[in-house]
């Protein structure tokens, strides 16, 4: 039999990211950071009202873009239509600003580890990855390593460097939960403005650490009462981008103009509970904005997505409450952790790092087997033999931790 055409040399030798696909309804999934309860009814009715006949037509997305605006509460700076993004997914986006920023030879800065779905996206465009580790053993983001990266070559190699064609920060970083203080980010963006710096805010619901409040002036806020500090790295940043403390946004300004080469990913997934129908947006400059959504579709999002989307932008109450619960679900657990002497950790997002007694691979098939799923971390640097664990509510948690106790106690 003759062999089909092959495909692009990026594409014949790449590796497909890992997804969950089957097999998982029925059980409690601690294994992919998704809402763990569900949508707010709100949305349920809406997908419910929608008509038979609005099946057939085309999606339409005219007033999406002021509803994520609303729901962003932009004051006193103001994001512009323009400024917003919308995809199928946050994976869409990444996939997409890849195709627009990647081109084969051009360097992928990130962090180790992190989340999966970086590498394929700029394998896929023949980029070079350049991850730099978190610190142990509380897994601190490595600032001045990066800003090196950043901002100059190599001792003795300056002859054809150029700088990274785009940096991804993932804030809190899946899967180590690292919080970086949104001046961070800031002072990274001002220090290299010929790389596009991407900040994939998925989890920032619940943990507070946004840039967007900053750029518009308006203080933020923190889930769990605490405002990150901004430590010795982060002065650092700022002795090395002085400009990110003046940057306040005035009434009516652009919140972007002192950074046109920052893109803010946000979801729906997480705390919504619509990560089946697929919406993410990406804030940032228009020309940024403009140029990854010249590479999606003209109809990539669906219209029961969209349904969903507004429904869920104005029901903020529900999500709130969800986070809350979420915040003091993990506590509980949390507690149990530290009084059995389970090694884990914790810090931003909806999920946390445990370290079986027993064979992580093993104590995993256990808890499937209890209906259970969470993910393993086998092979993955600095957390090989641990499991992520995904937070849900107070009820969920109790499960969880019974059948942990019950797989993780030594055979025999």
């Amino acid at each position: 039999m003759a062999a089909p055409p092959p495909a692009r040399p990026e594409v014949e030798s790449l590796q497909a990211y890992s997804a969950p696909l089957e097999g998982r309804r029925g059980l409690l999934r601690l294994d992919f950071n998704e809402n763990t309860v569900g949508p707010s009814p709100k949305v349920v009715e809406a997908i419910r009202a929608i008509p038979a006949d609005q099946y057939a037509i085309y999606p339409e997305y005219d007033g999406l873009r002021q509803a994520v605006l609303a729901a962003l509460a932009a004051a006193p700076g103001t994001i512009a239509i323009e400024q917003v993004g919308l995809f199928n997914g946050v994976d869409a986006a990444i996939h997409a600003l890849f195709q627009a920023y990647g081109a084969p030879g051009d360097r992928l800065l990130t962090t180790s580890p992190t989340f999966g779905y970086y590498t394929p996206c700029a394998r896929m465009q023949g980029m070079a990855i350049e991850a730099i580790p978190y610190r142990l053993p509380d897994f601190a983001f490595p600032f001045e390593e990066m800003l090196a990266a950043l901002c100059g070559p190599p001792s003795g190699a300056a002859e054809g460097w150029c700088p990274p064609r785009l940096l991804l920060l993932c804030n809190p970083n899946n899967p180590t939960g690292t919080r970086l203080a949104p001046e961070t980010v800031l002072a990274l963006a001002a220090a290299a403005p010929k790389t596009l710096v991407v900040v994939d805010e998925l989890y920032e619901a619940f943990t507070g650490d946004s840039v967007l409040p900053l750029l518009l002036g308006a203080g933020g806020h923190d889930p769990e009462g605490q405002k990150p500090g901004i430590a010795a790295a982060t002065a650092a940043g700022a002795d090395a981008a002085p400009e990110t403390a003046a940057l306040a946004t005035a009434a009516g300004a652009d919140p972007f103009a002192a950074c046109p080469n920052l893109l803010v990913l946000r979801s729906l997934s997480k705390t919504a509970g619509i990560a089946g129908l697929r919406i993410g947006f990406a804030i940032g400059a228009a020309a940024v904005v403009d140029r990854v959504s010249r590479v999606t579709g003209p109809y990539d999002i669906n219209s029961f997505a969209v349904t969903a989307a507004f429904a869920a932008l104005a029901d903020q109450a529900y999500v709130d409450a969800y986070v809350a619960e979420v915040l003091a679900a993990r506590q509980w657990l949390v507690e149990r952790l530290v009084a059995a002497g389970v090694r884990h950790h914790v810090d931003g997002g909806n999920y946390l790092l445990i370290w079986p007694k027993r064979p992580a691979a093993e104590v995993d098939q256990a808890l499937r087997e209890a209906g259970i799923l969470v993910r393993s971390m086998a092979g993955k640097p600095l957390i090989d033999g641990s499991l992520r664990v995904s937070l849900g509510t107070r009820e969920q948690m109790e499960r969880f931790w019974g059948a942990f106790e019950i797989c993780d106690a030594s055979p025999g």
